[in-house]
């Protein structure tokens, strides 16, 4: 139990003292001058007391309090109280408001006494400047004018197979684009393939257009990228699409077109960047939006524990009240596909150990987002520090991989390892590649193709081990030759891909 006691009772601590009324098992005492606030502050159940807060005499028979909040309107009575309260309770807690009229010199005089000193000339100054003039303040205008700006319908796209945090991030810049009157669209190619992602879809009941790529984009008058940066770069648009508004918090790999563009590296997701944005909009988050920005933050910065940052436990403070905390559960415990378990069996199963390095090819695959998930199941193994899974789908390789090791940058290992035979990209911890096996087009029988299967798994085995045990930004060379008669080269890599 707190006990907290009000000296004063000016117009903030009005407003303060509405809001400490109400906290159940907690004790207030509000000791001001004016007869009139204590009659109506008992008319309200709150307990007060008609005094000079300025004299000593009103707090002589009071008991200590845990925490004291100077707070009348006139800096010369707050001056008194202050040091009276000082003086009477030398272990308080005491925050002091300074009042309209403080002097260099009252400055200097409340820093000392109180452990915290309300300036409300810096308070006023310091939210003016950061609604209009700081850097996040200035993005959200030129955001609101480049949406503002658009005339007909807005295509805002995720990556391809798109993972929560770029589901969230969609579907919060189609809010946003609607505030401002622009009808939008959440759209992306691909498939929502992992269990825990088609759970939020569903459960939350995502408004999503899913693109074949075939399909005509000439309905649409403007383009946003989120979650990655590039058109046609772990996308299914074409490559010189004009874009209107990219937004990302990975690495871009390469020059970003856009006419607005907010890449913010320190964010550890984009959902993250896009509830800052709704916050400065002044939207109000319905559950659903909140629930998908918070799940979409905690799988990109696995539960706060990856390259979290201190916006991301801003953001989550902001959206927790809103979530929809049973639908959020549930989202998170969705049952096993008997697939998903037979790959990750495999993966334990298949795995080849140097070291703390475990690799692990799970051969033919019908659900790639299995890899991952087998990635993390081998990473919870004695004695592993990284992993790398990969299976086999049509005449494509998909490999994910995981690290905690402090000495690794998946992201760079892989690129080092794959970008000269397939597309790579990624975290430090977490990183994912697609190799194109053409030849396996080519292959006549099921012998042929096993033993191709075979010569592509020792490849992909070794090419990453020796880019573990390589110096970062150097592409490896192991069996280069057997590799460009292997592999098809595919374009660029974005670091937004499904790893």
């Amino acid at each position: 139990m707190v006990f907290r006691l009000v000296l004063g009772f000016g117009t903030v601590c009005r407003q303060v003292t509405e809001r400490l009324s109400g906290r159940d098992g907690d004790r207030l005492l509000v000791i001001t001058a004016d007869e009139s606030v204590v009659e109506t502050l008992r008319d309200e159940s709150v307990p007060a007391r008609s005094a000079d807060p300025a004299d000593p005499a009103a707090i002589a028979n009071v008991e200590p309090p845990d925490v004291i909040f100077v707070g009348s309107d006139r800096t010369d009575v707050n001056r008194a109280a202050l040091r009276g309260a000082r003086d009477r309770f030398p272990d308080a807690s005491i925050v002091a408001y300074l009042g309209g009229n403080a002097t260099a010199a009252d400055r200097d005089r409340f820093d000392e006494l109180a452990d915290g000193v309300v300036d409300p000339t810096t308070a006023l100054a310091d939210r003016v400047l950061d609604e209009t003039a700081s850097p996040s303040a200035e993005a959200a205008i030129e955001l609101r004018e480049q949406l503002a700006s658009i005339d007909g319908r807005l295509a805002v796209i995720a990556h391809d197979n798109p993972d929560p945090d770029a589901l969230a991030s969609a579907v919060a810049l189609v809010a946003l684009a609607e505030s401002v009157g622009v009808d939008a669209d959440a759209c992306y190619f691909g498939e929502i393939s992992h269990q825990e992602n088609r759970a939020m879809v569903n459960l939350l009941e995502l408004n999503l257009r899913n693109m074949a790529a075939d399909d005509s984009i000439a309905e649409y008058s403007a383009f946003a990228l989120v979650d990655h940066s590039r058109p046609g770069v772990n996308d299914q648009l074409p490559g010189d699409l004009h874009t209107d508004i990219v937004i990302d918090h990975h690495p871009p790999r390469g020059p970003v077109p856009g006419e607005f563009v907010d890449l913010r590296q320190g964010a550890g997701a984009t959902s993250t960047i896009l509830t800052e944005y709704l916050e400065r909009f002044d939207i109000e988050i319905d559950a659903a939006t909140a629930t998908a920005l918070l799940y979409g933050i905690r799988v990109d910065t696995n539960d706060f524990t990856r390259e979290v940052s201190p916006a991301d436990f801003r953001a989550a403070s902001v959206l927790w009240p809103r979530v929809d905390t049973s639908l959020l559960r549930r989202i998170e415990q969705p049952s096993l596909e008997g697939e998903t378990l037979e790959t990750i069996a495999r993966a334990i199963k298949n795995r080849i150990q140097r070291d703390s390095v475990a690799v692990a090819s799970v051969g033919r695959i019908g659900d790639r987002d299995a890899l991952p998930q087998a990635a993390d199941q081998l990473l919870a193994m004695d004695g592993v520090d990284t992993t790398l899974v990969f299976g086999f789908a049509d005449e494509m390789a998909f490999l994910s991989a995981r690290s905690r090791a402090a000495d690794v940058d998946l992201g760079e290992t892989l690129r080092d390892a794959f970008d000269r035979i397939g597309s790579a990209g990624g975290h430090a911890d977490m990183a994912g590649a697609q190799l194109e096996i053409g030849i396996l087009g080519s292959a006549d029988d099921e012998a042929e193709i096993e033993s191709i299967v075979s010569v592509v798994e020792e490849v992909i085995t070794n090419r990453f081990l020796e880019a573990i045990e390589t110096q970062p930004g150097v592409p490896v060379g192991a069996y280069t030759q057997t590799s460009e008669w292997l592999f098809t080269q595919r374009g660029e890599s974005e670091d937004g891909e499904s790893v």
